[in-house]
């Protein structure tokens, strides 16, 4: 995936080539960013296996094999210049698209078998444990959103060679944010499936930076908070609304969010205040 990386970047450069309104390239650039952060991080979470040992390389190796292949095809798709995902065009194409499907499933499936050796396992340090264990069931329900993909919306015509999108309330293809893609416009599922799956990522690094001040109670409360917003945007998504243009009702419950964030950090930092005052 790392290597894929700048192979994508001279892609955009040089292939002035579209699909559904968006640079050929781009997707297996997304995807590669993607899959290259997540298989580190799993490398670097398979370390801390103290049991088991013999599961979790099975199920790395699944893993990175599941995730090779799924790019196969998106680079094979861009090769031919055909849409990688939803084509259902040409028996060929849906063959291609029913492979990662598969492959998603396997990928999906694995990472549950991850998170459970993971959850079994004892780590020195309790917040850095929580955050782990936690990243991996936000970012399991993170791939999960993919699968909400797989069905026609609401706004979206059948016309038998397009099934399922990742745009809600209009077809894919419209209007778009820079670098991520994502509809400037309507509902898109790929903002809920991004956020959700680097949980993995983002609540170990919140628990490096607090450092000597991070405990068991602040991970509970940054888990708790990056699943409120994963599930904050893929329901505004499922409503057909945009990121960029949310309602009255998104930002209450966005601040909803920030005001139980807060009330959370207070309640996670009590016990330090009785031991300072003891």
């Amino acid at each position: 995936m790392a290597v894929l990386i700048p192979i994508a970047l001279i892609g955009l450069l040089v292939d002035d080539r579209t699909v559904v309104n968006s640079p050929i390239w781009l997707k297996p650039l997304k995807f590669a960013v993607s899959l290259t952060i997540y298989a580190f991080t799993l490398a670097w979470l398979l370390t801390f296996l103290r049991k088991f040992q013999r599961v979790g390389w099975w199920a790395g190796t699944v893993l990175a094999l599941a995730g090779a292949a799924e790019m196969v095809v998106i680079v094979g798709q861009v090769l031919r210049g055909r849409r990688s995902h939803f084509n259902f065009e040409t028996p060929l194409d849906a063959a291609l698209f029913s492979i990662m499907g598969t492959t998603i499933v396997v990928l999906w499936l694995t990472h549950a078998v991850v998170a459970v050796l993971l959850w079994r396992t004892k780590f020195e340090n309790e917040a850095l444990a929580w955050s782990i264990r936690l990243g991996l069931v936000i970012s399991f329900l993170g791939l999960g959103v993919g699968f909400l993909m797989t069905s026609p919306k609401p706004g979206q015509a059948l016309d038998g060679d397009t099934l399922g999108s990742h745009t809600v309330g209009a077809p894919d293809g419209g209007a778009y944010m820079a670098l991520t893609g994502w509809s400037t416009e309507h509902g898109d599922l790929r903002v809920g499936h991004f956020i959700g799956m680097h949980a993995l990522q983002v609540l170990p690094v919140v628990v490096a930076l607090l450092g000597d001040r991070a405990n068991a109670k602040i991970a509970w409360v940054a888990g708790a908070s990056f699943l409120g917003i994963f599930l904050l945007v893929t329901w505004q998504a499922l409503r057909g609304q945009s990121l960029v243009q949310p309602d009255g009702t998104t930002l209450v419950a966005l601040a909803g969010i920030i005001a139980a964030t807060a009330l959370g950090l207070a309640w996670a930092r009590e016990p330090e205040k009785e031991l300072v005052a003891a």
